[in-house]
């Protein structure tokens, strides 16, 4: 799906591109889950600006959607992007697709981490501890996706 990236996106294009809300944002936002590059601030008149997110945020809040979609819940994408960046030293985005240090692979209930030589980690039960894994085939890749902006149905004559 082609898209043209934007310099920044408000919270309403990124809720749309994702399937998250704009309230969802706004809360892993003020837990400091994945926050917006450009924070809203105070305005003269008294109201905020804002926020934006950058390209690199949208791809990471599009797999954040997918692990939402999945069933995972907020505490559980907190462990696994402290384990991405106090283990392996990455942010999430370097982790998605397959020409990273490492492959997110998801298999419905916990989120693993391949690296380039093959080790296997379990990001949300013990990041640290390599495992024994034998066989992938119940692994899937865990992918950023980006909705397709839906058409405005053509106005028909009668």
């Amino acid at each position: 799906m082609p898209t043209t990236l934007k310099k920044s996106y408000s919270a309403r294009e990124v809720a749309a591109l994702t399937g998250l809300t704009a309230r969802q944002l706004q809360w892993w936002d003020a837990r400091q889950l994945l926050s917006a590059s450009v924070a809203s601030k105070p305005t003269a008149a008294g109201g905020f600006t804002e926020r934006r997110y950058s390209p690199v945020d949208l791809y990471e809040l599009s797999a954040l959607a997918e692990l939402r979609r999945r069933g995972f819940t907020a505490q559980r994408i907190r462990k696994v992007l402290t384990a991405l960046r106090q283990h392996f030293g990455i942010r999430l985005f370097e982790a998605l697709g397959d020409d990273g240090p490492i492959t997110l692979l998801v298999d419905g209930l916990d989120l693993y981490a391949r690296t380039d030589s093959g080790a296997f980690y379990n990001l949300l039960q013990s990041p640290g501890q390599p495992l024994l894994v034998l066989g992938e085939d119940s692994f899937k890749t865990l992918r950023a996706r980006l909705r397709r902006k839906r058409r405005k149905p053509a106005h028909r004559k009668t």
